[in-house]
């Protein structure tokens, strides 16, 4: 969750993922995890939403900010998803995809989106993506983790990590971070975990009961 929010002194409370999302590389494709709260202001607004948005059957992106935005930006990024599709008649990288994403937060810089987010896929091999507000754009090589639970979740990911981690060890993994996170993160929590397991076979999801 990014702490600016220009409404706050007007007295405006902005529905927020409050949130911790995380991604992990492995050798056979990529994890993605993240909690179910969203927040406004001191109130509990959801303790189900969705924070791993489908952009494809390959791609996903992990949403920590301000729910509004990250929805639009979804919306947004499936459709030119579609069209680039149709346009040239093969699917559109991860890399394209996380490039494109980065492209559209750099030219609203000066009304920028309060979003924190994570872009992965899998293509030629799997690929993860970190994006923030502004569009700086960041490939990662092991995992990464987004929102006010980040710092709990990336120290769990430091000492659970190993090279060539596949998938299963990956799940367990991310589910521990982000039941660290949201043991000592206000912000995180709700009714469970979301998970994706991106592979060359697609997309699977999962939900696990906190």
């Amino acid at each position: 969750m990014l702490n600016v929010n220009p409404f706050e002194e007007k007295g405006i409370q902005i529905r927020k993922t409050g949130t911790t999302t995380v991604g992990i590389l492995c050798k056979d494709g990529a994890v993605i995890a993240a909690e179910k709260k969203a927040t406004m202001g001191y109130l509990v607004a959801s303790k189900e939403t969705e924070k791993i948005l489908p952009l494809s059957d390959y791609i996903v992106m992990t949403t920590a900010g301000a729910s509004g935005d990250a929805q639009t930006l979804a919306r947004y990024m499936r459709a030119e998803i579609k069209l680039f599709e149709i346009q040239n008649g093969r699917r559109i990288s991860v890399k394209g995809a996380a490039t494109l994403l980065a492209n559209i937060l750099q030219s609203s810089k000066y009304f920028p989106y309060y979003v924190q987010l994570i872009i992965a896929g899998y293509d030629e091999k799997p690929r993860i993506f970190s994006l923030d507000a502004i569009g700086g754009m960041e490939e990662e090589k092991k995992f990464f983790a987004t929102g006010s639970g980040s710092p709990i979740a990336l120290g769990v990911l430091e000492d659970g990590y190993k090279e060539n981690i596949t998938t299963k060890e990956a799940r367990d993994l991310a589910i521990r971070a982000i039941k660290a996170a949201v043991e000592r993160d206000i912000a995180s929590g709700g009714k469970g975990i979301d998970i994706a397991i991106i592979t060359e076979k697609g997309i699977q999801t999962e939900k696990i009961e906190l």
